[in-house]
């Protein structure tokens, strides 16, 4: 019976799962690393790093000078944690925007879109605003349209500027690009092989502040650990991808 299939677990009992090792809280931009596939939070990950070359959890060797190029953000594992955990990704968002009004920073694109929405909602109720069922339809058809083809418009964006410090490439006509803080840097790389009509990204390699970056970084973490502070936009070169010892 569909009593039978049923069956309830308490959160207590998945916590070991979605709480994050470091800090013993829930899973915040959730971070695998890609060797073993333990996970934590993105900033307690990349603290640790900063004077480790191992997993916190199983202290296998993520490599021996370059760990942070072999961790990558975890989208499904935030999801679930998110989900599974009331009111979490709401207070995270609070203090997310509690934090850029403190330092005196505009707030990010995703944050300020949900702000702007909900304050036109509730600017409509206070004019005495109606709509008829008709065209509120109508609208949420157009809206919903609208969202299908966003391709990430209104996710937290980042301003980069591509230099090109090679004379075996030519720079791009265009190198100044927006686009969203989840893209990683293995987008810029086809984006860049795109243009430039090179056989493969391969061939590639994008650097910030004269660090090799790698593939699986998203670009909210570039800035977050590379341009921390510094201005927009994120000055990242590129140059033919060169074989380390």
């Amino acid at each position: 019976t569909p009593k039978m299939l049923t069956r309830k677990i308490k959160l207590w009992d998945i916590n070991a799962h979605i709480t994050c090792r470091l800090c013993n809280g829930y899973l915040i931009d959730a971070t695998t690393v890609t060797e073993c596939l333990h996970t934590f939070c993105r900033s307690c990950l990349v603290k640790y790093l900063e004077e480790n070359n191992t997993c916190p959890t199983c202290r296998i060797v993520i490599h021996q000078s370059h760990p942070l190029q072999y961790i990558g953000h975890d989208r499904t594992m935030q999801d679930i944690v998110y989900k599974l955990v009331p009111g979490l990704q709401e207070a995270e968002m609070k203090k997310q925007r509690e934090f850029y009004h403190k330092l005196g920073m505009e707030v990010p694109g995703d944050i300020k879109g949900e702000m702007c929405s909900t304050k036109q909602h509730l600017d409509s109720h206070r004019n005495g605003e109606t709509k008829t069922d008709e065209n509120s339809n109508k609208e949420a058809s157009e809206e919903k349209q609208e969202e299908d083809n966003d391709y990430h418009r209104s996710d937290e964006q980042v301003s980069i500027c591509l230099e090109c410090n090679s004379s075996k490439l030519r720079g791009l006509k265009r190198k100044w690009i927006r686009c969203s803080a989840q893209a990683t840097v293995l987008h810029l790389k086809k984006f860049i092989a795109k243009k430039l009509n090179l056989s493969s990204f391969n061939e590639l390699d994008i650097l910030c502040n004269e660090e090799i970056l790698g593939k699986d970084h998203t670009l909210k973490f570039v800035v977050v650990t590379r341009w921390r502070f510094k201005k927009a936009p994120l000055l990242l070169h590129y140059r033919p991808k060169m074989d380390l010892l």
